[in-house]
């Protein structure tokens, strides 16, 4: 079965907009594991906007299931601009601390809204090598975020990686529109590639309810997907736990 890992970022989101501890992070990981989720993924950033480094050793010594911390590997340590919260340390520091079972590095930048898109291993797959190695030592499995393109998934091999989480975005952006077949027909291509190289699959961004049971059925050897902003909506209609098991229903 393909792992549900559940990003608690919105959570992070909803407790910030108010000086509180509520809602907690931790309590709603706690809550998605009794309720089924396989992993709790998190991606501090430097502005720490919603998920904080805090939480990220928070949830280290909390979590007994698989914990992943995505984010962008060259984030340099800064200040906080509020007394209540500590500094950002950088994100390798943060990993170091914590060893996650899987980091996934993504190349995103503090002016994006969201992650929106993968690495160009072409640029920066040399700086990556030497991070890649490094979390490997700590024994930290690495996924890379990538767009469904099969020379930039070679790459990824080469340069070590374990695994590839594919950027659904485009997905489902084309679900249920006349676009949605030829779409879809990379991501399945995409999936081949990483099969045939020996990097596993996992996807994330914009999967939901309605779309994530065609893509999990179409795509090859998918192994995780990790869900946040959309889970968060649904647990709100359906209730957390009902959600989780829906999400758990298309993943069978």
């Amino acid at each position: 079965m393909t792992a549900l890992s559940i990003n608690l970022n919105k959570i992070a989101l909803i407790r910030n907009s108010r000086d509180t501890e509520y809602p907690s992070v931790a309590l709603h990981a706690v809550r998605c594991i009794s309720a089924g989720a396989h992993g709790i993924t998190v991606h501090p950033r430097p502005d720490q906007r919603h998920i904080r480094a805090d939480d990220c050793y928070e949830l280290a010594t909390l979590l007994d299931v698989e914990f992943n911390i995505e984010g962008n590997p060259f984030a340099p340590a800064c200040k906080s601009d509020r007394r209540d919260v500590s500094d950002y340390p950088g994100f390798m520091e943060i990993i170091r601390l914590t060893r996650p079972a899987q980091c996934t590095l993504v190349p995103d930048t503090d002016s994006q809204l969201t992650s929106d898109h993968g690495f160009d291993l072409r640029k920066d797959g040399d700086r990556l090598t030497p991070i890649i190695a490094e979390l490997k030592s700590l024994g930290v499995r690495v996924s890379l975020f990538m767009d469904p393109d099969p020379a930039q998934i070679r790459l990824a091999k080469d340069i070590g990686a374990d695994r590839i989480e594919l950027y659904t975005g485009p997905y489902a952006e084309s679900f249920d529109s006349l676009q949605q077949d030829s779409v879809l027909k990379q991501f399945i291509r995409a999936s081949d590639v990483a099969a045939e190289v020996g990097l596993g699959l996992n996807a994330g961004h914009d999967l939901n309810l309605h779309n994530l049971f065609l893509f999990k059925n179409s795509v090859h050897k998918l192994l995780e997907v990790s869900i946040g902003h959309a889970f968060t909506v649904d647990a709100i209609e359906l209730g957390l736990d009902k959600c989780i098991k829906s999400y758990l229903s298309c993943l069978r």
